[in-house]
């Protein structure tokens, strides 16, 4: 796929400073660019590479003043970070603007799906099954009975959706996410053996929520496992059934949420953290990576520590855990110094 510097130029408004009719057809760190590629300028500390760059095009600030020869046709813009930004997400609608039902593929006569659908081989559509616009199951996804997918979503090679469950505008599930499987539903009986609890419920993805691949997102006992509005989740996390995440939270690989918690909006959720059940968590909380929170977390605080400490507590502590072999030591010879003086 190649594009013409008149054509970039046109998407980001900007002005061209050399060859309008150069093409590319790659992307490229500045240091790193060569024919054909095309690179940004956005960090004063990488100007001298724009010098030697062989990338055919440069975005560039309007601010940025040519000092030395160039080989690179440049694009000015009002802000290049944000300009590429918007071309790679335009390269990728582009790039992933697939249409059509390809074969073998299975889409239940009782399925309803609009416009622009694109359904990969071996993907699985069951039924009574509600698909919007512009959707693109790639291939063996797996769509299960009686779910309803908005606009604009995208399902990746190999991500699960299990029955019942609702996904809203513009998602994203990458591939071998688990979206609506059994909770941990188990209840011991008198001979010590766990008896399965039915997990009635189903999971809603709202609007905008990411889900990274591998991530699983339980289906409730009764009620909704609900993900609110532009919530981004990364790869390999758990999350149990009826958990509730609130709006515009981010949260972090590896981390595991247990059952009933409810988690608010605008929280920022590291790697590795570990959070017990039926607990509240406020909104604005910061939770440090590999943290363990056991506890109902109040707005605004920042976290860090197993168990979690405030932050502030805990860098403090941590300056005497690292002592402590000193202290240690130093206690020792106190008591040795009191007992020979006895």
């Amino acid at each position: 796929m190649k594009f013409t510097a008149t054509q970039i130029a046109g998407i980001l408004e900007g002005d061209i400073v050399g060859n309008p009719d150069v093409e590319v057809s790659k992307l490229a760190k500045i240091e790193e660019g060569t024919t054909g590629s095309l690179t940004f300028l956005a960090n004063p500390k990488y100007t001298q590479h724009i010098y030697t760059t062989k990338a055919s095009i440069t975005i560039v600030n309007r601010s940025f003043e040519i000092e030395e020869k160039l080989d690179t046709t440049l694009i000015k813009v009002d802000d290049a970070y944000k300009s590429f930004s918007k071309l790679l997400e335009y390269y990728n609608q582009v790039k992933m603007n697939k249409v059509g039902i390809e074969q073998p593929s299975f889409v239940s006569g009782s399925a309803r799906y609009g416009d622009g659908i694109y359904i990969g081989a071996f993907a699985y559509v069951g039924e009574n099954v509600s698909i919007g616009t512009n959707v693109k199951l790639y291939p063996n996804a797996y769509i299960g009975d009686n779910v309803i997918i908005g606009d604009n979503v995208v399902v990746f090679a190999g991500a699960k959706v299990y029955s019942e469950s609702i996904i809203g505008d513009h998602c994203v599930i990458h591939s071998g996410a688990v979206v609506g499987a059994d909770g941990f539903g188990f209840a011991p009986n008198e001979n010590g053996e766990y008896k399965k609890v039915p997990q009635t419920g189903n999971v809603i993805l709202e609007d905008h929520v990411d889900v990274g691949a591998g991530t699983t997102i339980d289906r409730a006992t009764l009620g909704s496992t609900v993900i609110k509005r532009g919530v981004k989740l990364d790869n390999q996390i758990q999350i149990a059934h009826n958990v509730e995440v609130g709006e515009n939270t981010v949260i972090a690989a590896q981390t595991g949420i247990a059952g009933s918690t409810k988690i608010g909006k605008n929280c920022m959720i590291g790697g590795q953290v570990g959070i017990v059940g039926h607990i509240i968590i406020g909104d604005n909380v910061k939770i440090q990576a590999q943290s363990g929170i056991g506890r109902n977390v109040k707005d605004n605080e920042v976290l860090q520590g197993s168990p979690a400490l405030n932050y502030g507590d805990y860098n403090k502590s941590y300056v005497h855990f690292k002592n402590l072999p000193r202290m240690a030591n130093t206690i020792h010879q106190i008591e040795k110094k009191l007992k020979d003086n006895e």
